[in-house]
């Protein structure tokens, strides 16, 4: 760690936090160490916060309703497994009575919203308890690869927070933390020859940002024969998006580091990060998961179920049980890093980035990504399942592309999906990003 990375680190970015009254120096230190304890000593701590969150949600007149309806006891809970009492929580009832979610003696709560990107933005509070272990949790996961804030770091992402924000107070800041924004939104090829040369000239430590924008510039800079594993370049940390095996290997290939995966939303929190042995571990201490079949009912160890997460540190707007839509499977190997944190083995995606083929098959949105990429003459694509009969493709055509290739990608889908399904296929110059800066490669509008 460099002098500079040091002053940073330890003096100007924890007198930045104690100007906004954030605990997060605190809740980094005690992360780190709790990180080591036994699995039973992690599920102690975590009982113990859960009582504390559901006690602090009886004076929340939402929360206080509704465990009255239900005769739910907060004080009497043991664990994670009481929460079976409670219902699911999910976007809808959350934009239904937001006021009433808000706690009575809240102070400060800052306004989020979610991108939006699978329908309609969710809009919903967060306080600063929330903030500081968020982004305690973010920092503590960075210094397991060696990294730490003050280092050069290039940021690739699509947020209107971030990018909304640029003002004089907030470039400063990104000066001092040594930090440079990129806009993922636009992908155009003088934009990514601006970003190669951005990203060449910073000579960062580390990248951040989402798979799919990073693996595109990587990809970008190879085609025009340009190194970019000459930087320095220590780790690429990407979240927001599924990670796919192409993009990780895209980035490690060209930036010549390793891809460091991130799981959690501005809504649910900051759920697991990868460690450098490999391991998706879950921030137990202020996150409870729950992976649940359609009905409701937890998986058996190595099957996929929906993450439902409650945030721990959510008294000021509580997210109990929240429905995150995506799906996951638990990991039953223990990591050889020696962290006691429970493990993560897939996150496969959102629900809707599942399709279903005629005869009813659920199949995740991989099987049909392969077709398409199998495929030298498509140089970008976005599958949308419209229903079981009609299935369009945004194909932006590479070289050699023509009906040959058509009919590979009809005759691929089809396979997968029916016989009877129709391919709609419509050549475009470039996929656009959605308004989170994100993308997605398969969307499906059936019900899986």
């Amino acid at each position: 760690m460099s002098v500079y990375t040091r002053f940073v680190s330890g003096l100007v970015f924890p007198l930045q936090e104690r100007a906004k009254r954030h605990t997060t120096v605190r809740v980094r230190r005690e992360m780190e160490a709790s990180q080591w304890w036994p699995a039973d000593r992690i599920q102690e701590l975590q009982a113990r916060r859960l009582r504390e969150l559901l006690c602090a949600a009886d004076e929340v007149p939402y929360w206080r309703d509704l465990f009255a309806r239900l005769r739910f006891d907060p004080r009497a809970v043991r664990g994670p497994q009481d929460l079976a009492a409670l219902p699911l929580l999910d976007k809808p009832t959350i934009r239904q009575h937001v006021e009433a979610m808000k706690h009575p003696r809240a102070q400060g709560l800052a306004r989020f919203n979610t991108g939006g990107s699978s329908g309609e933005p969710l809009v919903f509070f967060i306080g600063k308890e929330r903030v500081s272990h968020d982004v305690a949790a973010k920092w503590r996961a960075t210094r397991w690869w060696g990294v730490d804030i003050g280092d050069p770091e290039l940021v690739v992402w699509g947020s209107p927070i971030e990018l909304g924000s640029q003002d004089r107070i907030r470039a400063w800041r990104d000066r001092v933390m040594r930090t440079q924004l990129l806009p993922a939104f636009d992908m155009s090829p003088a934009r990514l020859d601006e970003f190669v040369g951005r990203i060449r000239q910073a000579r960062p430590r580390m990248l951040f940002g989402y798979p799919s924008a990073l693996s595109h510039i990587a990809r970008h800079a190879e085609r025009r024969g340009q190194r970019m594993d000459d930087l320095g370049i220590r780790v690429a940390f990407v979240t927001s998006e599924r990670l796919y095996d192409e993009q990780r290997a895209d980035i490690q290939r060209v930036f010549g580091c390793p891809v460091a995966n991130g799981y959690g939303g501005r809504d649910a929190g900051f759920i697991a990060h990868q460690c450098p042995q490999g391991g998706m571990h879950v921030t137990a201490e202020d996150i409870v998961v729950e992976l649940l079949d359609r009905d409701g009912q937890p998986v058996a160890p190595g099957q996929p179920g929906e993450i439902v997460t409650t945030h721990l540190a959510t008294r000021d707007f509580p997210f109990i049980r929240y429905r995150t839509g995506d799906v996951g499977v638990w990991d039953t190997a223990a990591c050889t890093c020696g962290r006691g944190l429970p493990l993560l083995k897939e996150i496969q995606g959102r629900a809707t980035d599942f399709v279903v083929a005629q005869d009813g098959t659920v199949m995740h949105g991989l099987a049909l990504i392969y077709v398409l990429r199998d495929l030298p003459a498509v140089a970008g694509f976005r599958i949308v399942q419209e229903s079981l009969e009609l299935t369009r493709v945004q194909v932006v055509p590479g070289s050699g592309f023509g009906v040959a290739t058509e009919e590979a990608i009809r005759r691929g889908l089809r396979a997968r999906l029916g016989a009877g399904v129709h391919i709609e296929l419509e050549p475009v110059e470039q996929i656009p990003a959605e308004r989170s800066g994100k993308h997605r490669y398969v969307i499906s509008k059936v019900a899986a």
